[in-house]
């Protein structure tokens, strides 16, 4: 893994569709991460700008997007299932972790992410300390719900598992 690892991950979709409708919403010219935000919301189910916002840093991160001198554009990637695992591996913050996490046997998302305590950062925890823990529980579960769209894990009766 080398480069940038972007922590923001929203919410699971219930397909690749949606993230190719994101992708699309982001402008092929370069435009501000407002009008980028504003297009999200006007063009997907996208609630609000702060879930646009993370929608727009994680899809840099998937590499479908780019931020340039310019602004924010939509990149000519294609939503193909193992480029976006690859991606999601390398460039989100704690999903090579989490996926490692299954390699022996089925995990619950609590379970994962009890693994997975001593890897959050220390800042993570100081910055709010009464609240980390259910963040990153929550985290660690969205990681494992992306893992499993983009085929790097199956959801199962017993938690999730290594594909």
């Amino acid at each position: 893994m080398t480069g940038v690892r972007f922590k923001e991950i929203p919410p699971v979709p219930d397909s690749l569709g949606f993230l190719d409708d994101a992708r699309r919403a982001v402008p092929l010219v370069p435009g501000s991460e407002d009008d980028c935000c504003a297009r999200l919301q006007r063009r997907t189910d996208v609630p609000d700008r702060e879930t646009a916002r993370t929608w727009l840093t994680f899809l840099r991160a998937l590499e479908l997007a780019e931020e340039t001198d310019a602004g924010y554009a939509r990149t000519d990637r294609e939503v193909d299932r193992e480029a976006l695992a690859a991606s999601f591996r390398d460039r989100v913050f704690g999903a090579a972790e989490v996926v490692s996490l299954l390699s022996d046997h089925p995990l619950t998302a609590a379970e994962a992410f009890e693994q997975f305590r001593p890897t959050v950062p220390q800042w993570e925890r100081h910055r709010n300390p009464k609240t980390w823990e259910d963040d990153w529980a929550e985290r660690v579960e969205r990681l494992l719900e992306w893992a499993a769209l983009f085929g790097l894990a199956e959801r199962t009766d017993a938690g999730y598992e290594a594909t």
